[in-house]
C-alpha cells in the first residue's frame, strides 16, 4: 500500500508536467470524471460536506482497519478536487488520514488558483475527510 505522502508526492509531479493552469483545471475534470462515484443511497443531505458552494456528497467505509471514500459532486471542477483529495487519503488507515500534511495542495498551486469560494470549500473538504478518519479511529478496538 502507498503512502498517503507517496501519493500526495505524485500528483505534485502530475501537476508540474502542465504547462499553464488551463491544462491543470481540464486535468482535474478528467480526474473527477474517473472518480470512484458514491452509490445513490449515500446522496444524502447527511453525507453533503458543508461550506462548499456546489454540492459535495463524500461517503466513507471501514474495512478491517482501512478507511475508503467515495464520492460525487455537481460540478466538474469540485468533482476533480474532491478526486485529488480522495486519491490522496482513501484505502488508508484513519491513523494516517489524521496525521497527513496537506501541504502537497500547496505545492501544485491549487489554492491559490480557485476562487474564495471553491478555496474555501477546499478547505472544508479536507476537513470533513479528517472529521471522518477520526471518527472511524475511535472505533478501532
Amino acid at each position: 500500500m502507498q503512502s498517503i505522502q507517496e501519493i500526495q508526492d505524485e500528483i505534485i509531479e502530475e501537476f508540474a508536467m502542465f504547462e499553464d493552469w488551463e491544462e491543470r483545471y481540464q486535468y482535474m475534470i478528467d480526474l473527477g470524471k474517473n472518480l470512484p462515484l458514491i452509490e445513490n443511497q449515500f446522496k444524502t443531505e447527511d453525507n453533503i460536506i458543508k461550506g462548499c458552494q456546489s454540492k459535495v456528497w463524500v461517503h466513507a467505509e471501514m474495512n478491517e482497519d482501512i478507511l475508503s471514500f467515495s464520492a460525487d459532486s455537481d460540478a466538474i471542477i469540485t468533482k476533480g478536487i474532491i478526486a485529488i483529495l480522495i486519491r490522496a487519503f482513501s484505502n488508508q488507515h484513519p491513523k494516517n488520514i489524521i496525521e497527513a500534511n496537506t501541504d502537497f495542495i500547496d505545492k501544485v498551486g491549487l489554492k491559490e488558483h480557485l476562487s474564495p469560494t471553491r478555496a474555501n470549500g477546499l478547505v472544508s473538504m479536507i476537513k470533513q475527510l479528517k472529521m471522518y478518519a477520526i471518527a472511524y479511529q475511535t472505533q478501532i478496538k
